[in-house]
């Protein structure tokens, strides 16, 4: 008899305080440590590592606003909108 087990895959939220009008996603990814250097950001992006608000994104310099999601390597980054 085979016996499997479903390994669960947790998902770290962090949430990350905006300041100004947008972030790119490499700024992003290196801001809330999903990436080390600029160049590992560029890597996991153009590899299809990264979703934005749940669809593989591929644009290193897209545009994030407050309300957005990104995930990477089990962790998810929730953008909030910076209050005045």
């Amino acid at each position: 008899m085979l016996l499997t087990r479903k390994k669960l895959q947790m998902k770290q939220e962090v949430q990350f305080a905006l300041k100004g009008e947008y972030i790119t996603l490499d700024a992003l990814m290196k801001a809330a440590g999903l990436a080390g250097t600029g160049g590992e950001a560029k890597v996991r992006i153009q590899g299809g590592e990264v979703k934005v608000n749940g669809e593989v994104e591929t644009r290193r310099g897209r545009k994030l606003r407050g309300g957005e999601m990104v995930e990477c390597n089990g962790t998810a980054v929730r953008i909030s909108a910076e209050t005045k």
